[in-house]
């Protein structure tokens, strides 16, 4: 192939992270177009037949083990996000298709009261979503999250919240009657203040400014949030950590964290060529320093390095935030949630068993 023929395949495609479909990993054939694709495509919605609505996780760095994503796939389009792969395991590619053939759960408000309701449910945390956005832009049409929110509440079961999106706050209701509880909090990642760099990186996500007013207008409804910076690129948006700490304390986030760049399996080459397409300037040093923190690969899949990273450029990143947060009064862990209040058909019916206190003769 001719610099030329791949500069075209690596053309940009409007409101998309990816420029391409890059071959499945499982697919032992691989077609590729003689012409360029078109620089726009529509978001293609397919039903997914799964018949559950809750996943479990036992990776020992991921702080939650039941999750709940109504969507698969992500219109968001980020360019880095860890989550493509999955779209492989449903015979898509992890570039383009990813962002563009989004499976929906239609029915995941039912699955999720049926598997509240049952007695061998016990309650935990459940993390919405933990791999896909939940409050993507299809949500605003579909209201999945919005009915298995009003689910949770129902049940009062604990949710958590991870998002890049303004839309959140559309549901500061439930969520908001939820925290009444301690069992709702919401955490809002915010990868750079830069609007142009967001455009590029995460191009279908709501706007810097308007994730930072997610923040105070959840905050003011009750709802505990804080910040994520995920991920964190050195050399791209790592010099940004102390301002939007800064930022996101002055709009209510009461806790931080962060998460470094991981790009496991085929974002690994997307990201490079998204590098190429965009920050050219950048790309050699971008892809130095996360060789530096991943043992000299893109990628280091092993727990307990694999959501931080290894060497003196992680040190350096892990010494600023701390010292940033610190400064911000975002170095104290989040109020943990409760499931205390929990109300499902089987307790309810457990209290009912339970003997009267004695009153008092008179």
């Amino acid at each position: 192939m001719t610099t030329a023929e791949g500069d075209q395949r690596n053309r940009a495609v409007r409101g998309r992270g990816a420029a391409s479909n890059p071959r499945n990993r499982f697919e032992v054939l691989d077609v590729e177009p003689e012409e360029p694709g078109p620089d726009r495509l529509p978001t293609e919605l397919f039903r997914d037949h799964s018949r559950s609505a809750l996943s479990h996780n036992q990776s020992p760095d991921v702080p939650f083990e039941t999750s709940l994503n109504p969507y698969r796939g992500c219109e968001h389009g980020c360019i880095y996000c860890y989550a493509r792969p999955t779209h492989e395991l449903l015979g898509f590619s992890a570039g383009l298709d990813f962002e563009t053939k989004i499976l929906v759960k239609e029915d995941a408000p039912e699955l999720l009261d049926r598997e509240l309701g049952s007695p061998r449910w016990n309650p935990r945390v459940i993390a919405l979503s933990g791999v896909t956005d939940p409050y993507q832009p299809v949500e605003r049409r579909l209201r999945l999250t919005r009915r298995c929110l009003e689910v949770l509440a129902r049940y009062r079961n604990p949710v958590a919240v991870i998002t890049k999106n303004h839309l959140v706050t559309r549901d500061a209701d439930l969520l908001g009657d939820l925290a009444a509880h301690g069992a709702a909090r919401v955490a809002v990642s915010i990868t750079t203040l830069d609007s142009g760099l967001a455009a590029a990186m995460e191009p279908r996500t709501s706007h810097p400014r308007d994730r930072l007013r997610a923040i105070t207008e959840l905050t003011a409804a009750g709802v505990p949030c804080s910040l994520l910076i995920a991920p964190v690129i050195p050399a791209l948006n790592d010099h940004e950590i102390p301002r939007i700490l800064e930022a996101a304390a002055e709009a209510g986030a009461t806790s931080a964290g962060f998460v470094m760049l991981r790009l496991p399996h085929g974002v690994g080459p997307l990201f490079e060529s998204w590098l190429e397409r965009c920050y050219p300037d950048r790309k050699r040093k971008i892809l130095d320093r996360v060789r530096g923190m991943r043992d000299g690969r893109l990628n280091d899949p092993r727990f307990g390095s694999r959501m931080r990273g290894e060497g003196v450029f992680v040190d350096q990143i892990q010494r600023l935030f701390a010292v940033a947060a610190k400064r911000h009064g975002l170095d104290r862990p989040g109020p943990p949630l409760s499931t205390a209040a929990f109300r499902g058909p089987h307790h309810r019916q457990l209290s009912l068993l339970e003997p009267e206190t004695a009153r008092p003769p008179g």
